[in-house]
């Protein structure tokens, strides 16, 4: 072979140096199982809370739910199911009134939270900041006491009373059931009042969150093909912040079902809600197994409600 012919070229089928794969090494093998570990470790705390906290007095609950026998003799599991139809069949009434009131506070708070909130992401500007303060403003205070204080809003005599009086309202509302009389306080009216106004920011902020991820250039699109500025809303702001609205009414059906502050504060014994009659099975009437029945169909009415709900309302991208 001459100096200026080149090698021979080596054959297709012989592999390279780059082409060998060896076996990997055992360090790298272990930092991959570490880090495919690393997402399980860090939702263990969060796993632990809930068991401790959430799964085992669930299931507590639910063996006390079936036991029978007094404090002063003890209660033993008897499997004693038809304490579920007892206590259905006394206290049906306030199950029936617990989630009227919730469904009534949860349309009026989105009738007042949609415009705050489309406001709030739409027209605010730079005013947004100070605006969502003032949403989250009563979370700096306690719930009692911010229920209290609409007590004294309420209180017979009032200015809020007057001007009722003074319109005419109270003949209306009275001649609806909601009031008796000329007062407002121990009656619905002050209920559902109490529920709006403490879970009013929980419709807000899901509201606000998911108008403002809507792109504004929908806004303008829909414009340039003379789109009314009604129908820009029912066509693509309305439908854009369907989750927001799921997922605001979630969160203020589901607690105000079982709010029993509001009844107990600004109702009376006509206006008494299951969470109501649940605290006094439980704190004055000692009856634990009737107590933890009734919290059990509570549960079981609302998840199928959310359920059914979650169904008909077509969009499951939640908030």
């Amino acid at each position: 072979m001459s100096a200026t012919e080149a090698p021979p070229a080596p054959p297709a089928n012989t592999p390279g140096p780059d082409d060998v794969a060896g076996p990997t090494p055992p360090r790298r093998r272990g930092v991959r199982v570490r880090g495919r570990l690393v997402p399980y470790w860090l939702l263990l705390p969060g796993m632990l809370w809930l068991l401790v906290f959430f799964a085992l007095p669930m299931i507590y609950q639910a063996s006390t739910s079936v036991q029978t026998g007094s404090l002063e003799d003890g209660f033993r599991v008897t499997w004693h199911f038809a304490t579920y139809w007892d206590v259905f069949s006394e206290y049906w009434p306030q199950f029936v009134r617990s989630l009227a009131y919730a469904a009534v506070a949860t349309v009026l708070c989105l009738t007042l939270g949609y415009p705050l909130a489309y406001l709030i992401a739409f027209r605010a500007g730079r005013w947004r900041n100070l605006v969502l303060i003032l949403v989250i403003a009563p979370f700096f205070t306690s719930f009692l006491i911010r229920t209290l204080a609409w007590k004294t809003i309420l209180a017979d005599g009032g200015f809020v009373v007057d001007v009722l009086n003074t319109l005419h309202l109270l003949d209306v509302t009275s001649a609806l059931g909601i009031t008796e009389g000329d007062r407002v306080l121990a009656t619905p009216l002050a209920v559902v009042c109490g529920l709006t106004y403490n879970f009013l920011p929980f419709m807000i902020l899901p509201l606000y969150t998911s108008l403002e991820r809507i792109d504004p250039r929908l806004h303008e699109a829909a414009g340039d093909l003379y789109a009314a500025p009604f129908t820009t809303f029912r066509k693509v702001t309305f439908p854009l912040s369907l989750p927001g609205v799921v997922s605001g009414t979630l969160l203020t059906f589901i607690p105000a079902a079982g709010d029993y502050v509001n009844a107990d504060l600004l109702g009376s014994t006509d206006t008494r809600m299951i969470g109501n009659v649940i605290q006094t099975l439980f704190l004055r009437v000692l009856d634990y197994p009737a107590a933890a029945a009734l919290s059990f169909i509570l549960m079981a009415a609302i998840l199928a409600a959310v359920t059914v709900y979650l169904r008909k309302s077509g969009t499951e991208d939640l908030i």
